[in-house]
């Protein structure tokens, strides 16, 4: 390692997670899109989690700011893109995300439904599946946003089952409506509207839209890497190669064409970021924040030590590595937080952090109680100390 290179310490990292991710009060936003953009994008696979990450970083407004930006200006979309998870990214960045790495994921998704449909053994081909598309496009653009329900309803070949993997041990009957959709969905010619009921539903109704612009590939990954460490960095190759689910080839040709600077860390890692992008990051004023489950400030980095310690990981991790509502303060996971049935929020603090933060996170729950109200949260991914916290 070379010791002329800048070193970046633990507590600058956590200065600029609270600046550049938009978490100190002093660096809230206005708008969806700008908190959306402050971290590349925002999970999107837990609808609340994407309403409560937004609201983590916006001056103002209540959960009605976040459903303009979706639904009326659509200034936010959700694409099936990096890990072959849901995000919600600015309709600037969308087709830049739709290149790298959503036509990917569209072009497997089709190829696996056509290779079931030909398993299936029923006749059904790529002809019968762009008649099935065709069909539910049709509906949507006469009768306006339909749930799935409401297309297979409609559409008849939208009902139809087939048998994955026959005669094997995990044959199953499924019905080829949801396949249809999301394939549909990853194409970019549908996307989600208002769900059925309140902002913490995923019982979406669905709208035909245009397609993104197309960008080269290669573009379009050193834009989404660009960025990635303008709000990440520092950080390593394999910490850009887990949040994408790139290649590492690709990985690598997107940083050649970003052209990064390296540093070093306190434990000897050389890290990387932006073109220089290694002036000090000066402290901001001390923040408290509750982030949702799977927020991009937790899941940002494949190593997460500079924010998180190891100890913490068993109570604040499901069993599947995804991690529950955090509580932060100055830039460092020190808990997490619930909502019992009453709409309560209640918190743990794993650790004692002073008079300061406990005064801090309170603040910030009661904060979170106005912002929630009537609605009732209950993360998809359920974590040990949520359930203690909710018991």
């Amino acid at each position: 390692m070379s010791p002329s290179l800048p070193l970046v310490t633990t507590a600058e990292r956590r200065h600029r997670l609270g600046r550049r991710h938009r978490l100190a009060p002093s660096a809230h936003v206005s708008t969806v899109a700008e908190a959306a953009d402050a971290v590349v994008a925002l999970h999107a696979t837990d609808a609340a989690t994407l309403f409560l990450s937004a609201r983590a970083r916006l001056a103002e407004g209540g959960p009605e700011v976040v459903e303009q930006a979706l639904y009326e200006d659509v200034s936010l979309v959700r694409l099936l893109s990096m890990r072959r998870t849901l995000f919600a990214v600015s309709g600037e960045l969308a087709p830049y995300v739709d290149s790298s790495t959503a036509r990917g994921i569209a072009v497997k998704e089709r190829r696996t439904l056509l290779k079931h449909l030909d398993e299936d053994g029923q006749g059904l081909d790529a002809e019968w599946l762009a008649g099935a598309e065709t069909a539910a496009l049709d509906v949507l653009d006469a009768q306006g946003p339909c749930t799935g329900s409401q297309l297979s309803a409609a559409v008849p070949a939208l009902r139809r089952k087939i048998t994955v993997g026959r005669g094997k041990k995990y044959e199953a009957e499924t019905g080829v409506a949801t396949r249809v959709i999301r394939l549909l969905a990853a194409d970019g010619r549908i996307r989600r509207d208002r769900p059925r009921g309140s902002w913490t539903s995923s019982q979406f109704r669905w709208v035909h839209t245009e397609t993104w612009p197309a960008v080269p590939a290669a573009e379009a990954r050193a834009e989404i890497a660009r960025r990635w460490l303008r709000a990440y960095g520092p950080a390593t190759e394999a910490d850009l190669k887990w949040w994408t689910g790139w290649t590492l080839t690709d990985v690598r040709k997107a940083l050649a064409l970003v052209g990064p600077d390296q540093v070093r860390l306190e434990d000897a890692t050389i890290a990387l970021v932006g073109p220089g992008d290694t002036v000090p990051e000066p402290a901001p004023e001390p923040w408290a924040a509750l982030l949702p489950g799977l927020d991009p400030s937790a899941m940002g980095w494949a190593d997460r030590g500079f924010h998180l310690d190891p100890a913490h990981r068993p109570a604040l991790f499901d069993y599947a590595g995804n991690i529950g509502p955090t509580v932060w303060w100055n830039g460092e996971i020190v808990g997490g937080w619930a909502q019992r049935a009453d709409g309560e929020i209640v918190w743990r603090l794993l650790g004692d952090r002073g008079r300061a933060a406990e005064d801090a996170v309170a603040a910030e729950a009661a904060r979170l109680a106005g912002w929630v109200g009537e609605a009732r949260i209950t993360p998809r991914f359920r974590t040990p100390l949520e359930r203690e916290l909710v018991a």
